[in-house]
């Protein structure tokens, strides 16, 4: 974590707070303490903000505000207060891991040196930090994956993963939304959208949220993708505050 935050211009329209360079919770709260105390404070110009791993990006009209104030106004902020705009919430995700939605684990298994079952347990046993939205609409970057599932991305992205892959990569996971050419690699696949245009819910968690795995057959997945395509969420969401 940086003793003190680095500001650092992105074009003439948007300025990166930056807090660390690791994928760690407390630099994760101060991106999310400065997002909410950047909304309370409703700075005229500032049009969007994007909470990141370890830093967070405020988007502003240069005609209304321009980079020097903006600094200065948020090294004036008191960004001490509870790190989220809205209670996080803890979101279990039923998860399948059978064929043919395990597309890479034996790949993964075998560069890990680590048997299939192990894989999946160390996946589906974690809890998991989202962290932000990024690369595609809807696809949630998370924290928390167990250091025994780290391995590099691939030389060379593989054929599009199918919207809902389980992915890892790089000591990240990542819920795929759409389908795309990916380097990493696919364990696993949910039934859930995790992005949803046409849903009331178009984002399924928010940023702070938690997320655990719970284990599904190929069976219940068939079904729940049914009840996801009709619109339900098939998720289940607990705030943190209350368990």
């Amino acid at each position: 974590m940086l003793s003190k935050p680095r500001y650092l211009p992105a074009g003439e329209s948007a300025l990166v707070v930056e807090f660390g360079a690791t994928i760690d919770p407390r630099i994760h709260d101060c991106v999310l303490a400065l997002d909410a105390a950047v909304q309370h404070a409703n700075f005229e110009g500032v049009t969007e903000t994007v909470p990141t791993y370890r830093s967070l990006m405020i988007h502003f009209d240069p005609r209304r505000l321009a980079a020097e104030t903006l600094i200065t106004e948020l090294a004036r902020l008191d960004a001490t207060g509870k790190p989220a705009r809205t209670p996080p919430q803890r979101w279990h995700i039923p998860a399948c891991y059978d064929s043919p939605h395990d597309e890479d684990i034996a790949e993964a298994a075998a560069f890990l040196g680590l048997p299939r079952a192990q894989i999946i347990d160390l996946h589906q046993g974690a809890r998991y930090r989202v962290y932000m939205y990024g690369f595609a609409p809807g696809y949630i970057f998370l924290g928390g994956l167990p250091p025994e599932l780290t391995i590099p991305r691939r030389a060379v992205p593989r054929s599009p993963a199918p919207p809902g892959s389980l992915l890892i990569a790089g000591g990240q996971a990542l819920i795929a939304s759409c389908a795309m050419p990916t380097g990493w690699y696919g364990i696993g696949r949910t039934p859930v959208k995790v992005f949803d245009p046409k849903r009331a819910k178009i984002f399924l968690a928010g940023i702070g949220d938690e997320i655990c795995f719970e284990r599904i057959d190929r069976e219940a997945f068939d079904a729940l993708s049914l009840a996801a395509e009709a619109g339900e969420l098939c998720a289940r969401g607990d705030r943190l505050d209350e368990l």
